[in-house]
């Protein structure tokens, strides 16, 4: 099972699970020890199968750091912030997590796009 940690100090996924908003993007900043990546990828690859099923999944995406890095990003877009709640807080998925190699570290964080001019769309 991975270590969950904080990516925001003042706003815990706990808190962002309380709120009503959506779209939202799940940023999920995965670190583990080198010689145990492919038990990640592996127990990544079963918990997005189970997520995929869900009601008001969008996509996902994962990513590895360059030059030797054992940090990865999960990227996932949700319709909104109940979806994840409750694919998140489901028990299946809940078991799931068990099968993460014990030098993970997993920092969950929900993310909404932003407009701003001449550079993105919201």
């Amino acid at each position: 099972m991975p270590v969950f940690e904080e990516l925001d100090p003042i706003v815990s996924l706990a808190d962002q699970m309380e709120t009503e908003d959506g779209p939202i993007v799940l940023i999920n900043v995965f670190t583990v020890d080198s010689h145990e990546e492919g038990a990640l990828l592996k127990a990544w690859s079963h918990d997005a199968d189970f997520m995929k099923a869900q009601p008001g999944y969008i996509s996902t995406q994962l990513h590895k750091g360059i030059a030797g890095s054992s940090t990865f990003i999960n990227y996932a877009v949700w319709q909104d912030v109940e979806s994840f709640r409750n694919a998140f807080t489901h028990p299946e998925f809940q078991r799931r997590i068990d099968a993460y190699p014990p030098s993970a570290v997993a920092k969950p964080h929900l993310f909404k796009k932003l407009s701003v001019a001449n550079h993105c769309v919201g």
